[in-house]
Parts: structure tokens; C-alpha cells; sequence
């Protein structure tokens, strides 16, 4: 499903429930060696993935060990992304060359718990989900954070930096089936990166099928 939304050069895998027999690489176990049984069978398959999508891309398959603020450590020359939700696991790659960052999210198409949208949301963001609906079956809020959250993902490893939920300003666009689209957030806080010119905006894709959303963006 994720490939629907990424460019051509990406390589990607997803499952939507946990290999019963699967156990997580043998570096990677470390990591996860406190963790209770849902996260350990999120960040494995997760990880499953990733190595899929590495075989996918050409690259030798290894441990994914975890980096500053959590973030995937990739093998040299290689950008990525994971997620995990209930009923969706899934990563992406590609060669650094050719992308410079990506990042996707998976969320279950429902509303957000109570409370959430506040903390998650600009002013202007709250009042134009005020004017939406959920005629075509898209819960617009759970949207806007999934696409906050690929946000973060494609921001961090370009600028080392925290981007904030009220960083980034998010627009939408709909496709012509209702059920996909794209989006665009604005950058709030100053762009600078680590290498390479700043970051203004990002441009991102979202897709909804099978009870999810999915949402990614791939920076050239």
C-alpha cells in the first residue's frame, strides 16, 4: 500500500500483523530488552521490514541500531524511514544520492482521543478542521497528525534539530477519489540543515485504504 504514495527509487515493505516466528536481529535485541511484548513485536517487524526493503534496494541487510532521540541508524549512503501502528508495520529506503531524507507514519483512520488535537495542532489547523467533514470516510484530524509526525521524521535527520507539533504549518489537498491526496507543511522555525541548502516547506502525499492512513514525504 505504501508504494501508492512514494516516488520511483524507493524501496519498501510492509506487513500488517507480526510474523509469529520472527525475533529481532541479534545487535538489535539490546535495544529492546526492557520493553513489554507489544513494542517488542512492533520494533521487530518494523526492522523485518526495513531489511526487506534493504534486499529491495541492494544493500547488505544488518542491524538498524537506534541513534540521537531514537531516530534508525542506516547503513552508509542510505536514507530511511519506519512506522509502526496497530495493523501496519512498514519502512522505506533509498540511496542518499538520490533522496536526501524520508519519512512516513501510519495511523488507524479514526478520530484522535479526546484531548489530543490541541497539543498536536496550530490555531488556524483546529479551525479549518472545523469546516471539514468526514463524507469520503477520512478523518481529517488523525491526518493532520500523521502528517505532522512524517514531518518530524524527514526534518531530524537533515537538521539534528526537534520540530515541534506547532513548528509546522499543514495543508491539504484531495485527490479526485476522496480517499488520497497530497499535503504541504510550512516550516515555522528556521530551515538550516546539516549539509545542503536550508528547508522552507515540505511536500508529502497521504493515503487512506484498508483502515489506515498513510502519509509520506521524500526530499530531493
Amino acid at each position: 500500500m505504501i508504494e501508492r504514495i512514494l516516488p520511483a527509487g524507493v524501496a519498501s515493505a510492509e506487513l500488517y500483523e507480526d510474523p509469529p516466528d520472527l525475533r529481532p536481529h541479534p545487535q538489535e535485541e539490546a535495544l529492546i530488552g526492557r520493553a513489554v511484548e507489544k513494542r517488542r513485536r512492533e520494533f521487530t517487524t518494523a526492522r523485518h521490514c526495513a531489511r526487506v526493503a534493504m534486499n529491495r534496494l541492494g544493500v547488505e541487510q544488518g542491524p538498524i541500531l537506534r541513534g540521537e532521540r531514537g531516530s534508525p541508524v542506516w547503513p552508509r549512503g542510505v536514507v530511511g524511514s519506519l512506522t509502526h501502528c496497530d495493523g501496519y508495520r512498514g519502512a522505506v529506503l533509498a540511496y542518499s544520492m538520490q533522496v536526501r531524507s524520508l519519512g512516513i507514519d501510519a495511523e488507524p483512520n479514526a478520530p484522535l482521543p479526546d484531548g489530543v488535537l490541541p497539543a498536536v495542532s496550530l490555531a488556524r489547523e483546529q479551525e479549518w478542521l472545523a469546516t471539514t467533514t468526514t463524507d469520503t470516510g477520512v478523518h481529517w484530524d488523525r491526518l493532520l497528525f500523521c502528517a505532522k509526525e512524517t514531518t518530524y521524521k524527514a526534518w531530524f535527520p537533515l537538521t539534528q534539530r526537534w520540530l515541534g507539533f506547532e513548528d509546522a504549518h499543514i495543508t491539504f489537498q484531495e485527490g479526485p477519489n476522496g480517499n488520497s491526496g497530497t499535503f504541504r507543511s510550512d516550516l515555522l522555525i528556521s530551515g538550516e540543515t546539516v549539509d545542503g541548502p536550508p528547508l522552507a516547506s515540505f511536500e508529502g502525499r497521504w493515503l487512506t485504504s484498508e483502515g489506515l492512513i498513510l502519509t509520506a514525504i521524500s526530499v530531493v
